[in-house]
């Protein structure tokens, strides 16, 4: 069934790596989502991904390096950028930095804006896909543009289906929810994107406030700003303590009434790890009335996911 889909050994990697020099697609898990890769320094396959997402063209990627000392031949780099690489790196956190000027190449990777968005993802396949490419690796998440976001091969395959020329099966994604993305290329520290980071956590380890910017929908300067993103296909609610009768109810913490419970003991971590997924069954399971999904916090991880569900239920 699932005809483009490879187990994710050392043969199917270099397999994956010769896909991305050739100028294909390859979708490949990272810690937080799957990713839909592409040479970020070939234009023509960078297109293919948006292309196969139906993504606006505005709207940046995130390119994935696993070698922290490229960052000074791809963008520029002052001392409080490489401080927040080294201590978040490898992991759900990305930075968007201003770019070098001779980087013509990746005009259409950052959606033609003078700056590089840029993350190293906390997954060894990720990581060995990106150093047998020989550059780093442009990656959206690897579903059709507003929709949900993909944590297993399958869900890559039932969103984009052969548009992708190979999948790689890593197992499901620990993280769920996409990275944290910071903008450094201000005097503050500026929060794009609430993530797999948590904003207390970067706030404790630069020991200074950092700004919380919901940045322009019309006009985004990262990943994950469009006011409708990762939508199901039912009409959805969200912070709904007491769902009506005949709506499929997604509950948080302990939930009687609930169908599916994105985590029973009101654990964050476990409830990011679960969104996606559950939203995805919730979708398939649901009927006319639709998804209901219980309020989350707005503490840790709850940040990210409750940015995701605002988004995913805006209409």
């Amino acid at each position: 069934m699932y005809s483009n889909i490879y187990q994710a050994n050392n043969s199917n990697i270099q397999k994956a790596a010769q896909i991305i020099k050739n100028g294909g697609l390859v979708a490949f898990p990272t810690e937080t989502v799957y990713g839909l890769g592409a040479n970020v320094y070939n234009a023509k396959a960078v297109a293919s991904i948006f292309e196969a997402k139906g993504r606006p063209a505005f709207n940046p990627l995130i390119s994935h390096i696993a070698d922290i000392n490229f960052l000074n031949e791809y963008v520029e780099v002052d001392s409080r950028a490489m401080s927040l690489a080294k201590h978040f790196w490898p992991g759900p956190f990305t930075m968007v930095l201003k770019r070098k000027e001779h980087n013509t190449s990746i005009d259409l990777a950052c959606a033609g804006l003078p700056t590089a968005t840029v993350r190293m993802p906390n997954n060894q396949i990720a990581l060995e896909l990106i150093k047998q490419s020989g550059v780093p690796i442009v990656a959206p998440s690897a579903n059709r543009s507003q929709t949900i976001s993909p944590t297993t091969a399958e869900h890559v395959f039932e969103s984009l289906g052969t548009r992708v020329d190979m999948i790689l099966d890593g197992g499901k994604c620990d993280v769920g929810v996409e990275s944290t993305i910071v903008d450094v290329t201000g005097k503050d520290v500026v929060l794009l994107r609430a993530g797999g980071v948590a904003l207390e956590d970067i706030e404790e380890f630069l020991n200074e406030k950092v700004i919380i910017s919901h940045g322009e929908p019309d006009k985004p300067s990262s990943p994950g700003q469009l006011l409708k993103h990762y939508a199901p296909n039912h009409r959805f609610q969200i912070n709904i303590n007491e769902p009506e009768d005949g709506v499929f109810y997604i509950g948080f913490g302990q939930s009687e009434r609930a169908d599916i419970n994105l985590s029973p003991n009101g654990d964050l971590n476990e409830a990011a790890a679960n969104l996606f997924a559950y939203m995805r069954l919730a979708d398939e399971l649901a009927g006319e009335k639709g998804i209901a999904m219980a309020p989350i916090p707005e503490t840790g991880l709850g940040l990210a996911i409750n940015d995701r569900i605002r988004r995913a239920s805006y209409r």
